[in-house]
């Protein structure tokens, strides 16, 4: 199945901008720039949607939602429904404080793993979905409260690596919607 989808979460609102919570965007941002595609808003499916004319020939759509990230799963079905795409055509971009900043996880199945924005996902459109996870951890310190930690913003060094990666999170993505979650299975990516 191919990919049609790619639903990156995050919190709309300038003051959510480029925090950690906010990465999946910075990586939506920075391929939509790269590709020169326009942002529109969809407010009746709750998303900011980019038309992509992949290099592989099939369209695939980008996807941000207006929602906040509790309720992401709410834009993810109206997308899907919409657009008449199935969960084995959507891959989610998102945060994960489990892996090193900088690092990428793929993956096509799992849990939320405390994310609440996958839950609502998972909640909305059920399991089956490809996950592109990228690295905002180690929590520093250790007993910041999660909600403020994932709410705050980089810092400049942090911000560099994030910046430093971006060619690495596109070619991940280009790699995911060109082969499959199968191919990216648990492939875990290293900064350079």
């Amino acid at each position: 199945m191919s990919i049609k989808l790619v639903f990156g979460l995050g919190n709309p609102g300038r003051e959510y901008a480029d925090t950690r919570h906010n990465i999946a965007w910075t990586a939506l941002d920075a391929l939509a720039h790269r590709e020169k595609l326009s942002w529109k808003s969809h407010p009746a499916l709750a998303a900011e949607v980019a038309r992509w004319n992949h290099p592989s020939g099939r369209p695939v759509l980008l996807a941000k939602p207006l929602t906040y990230m509790n309720e992401s799963g709410r834009a993810a079905r109206g997308l899907t429904s919409y657009f008449k795409i199935t969960n084995p055509g959507v891959v989610v971009v998102y945060d994960d404080l489990t892996i090193n900043l900088g690092l990428i996880k793929v993956s096509d199945r799992g849990s939320a793993g405390g994310h609440n924005g996958v839950a609502d996902v998972l909640q909305q459109l059920g399991n089956g979905f490809a996950r592109f996870r990228l690295g905002i951890g180690p929590k520093s310190p250790s007993q910041m409260d999660l909600k403020d930690f994932v709410l705050g913003k980089f810092s400049p060094e942090q911000r560099q690596i994030v910046e430093s990666q971006l060619n690495n999170y596109l070619s991940g993505l280009d790699l995911l919607i060109t082969s499959g979650p199968d191919h990216e299975s648990s492939k875990s990516q290293s900064p350079k």
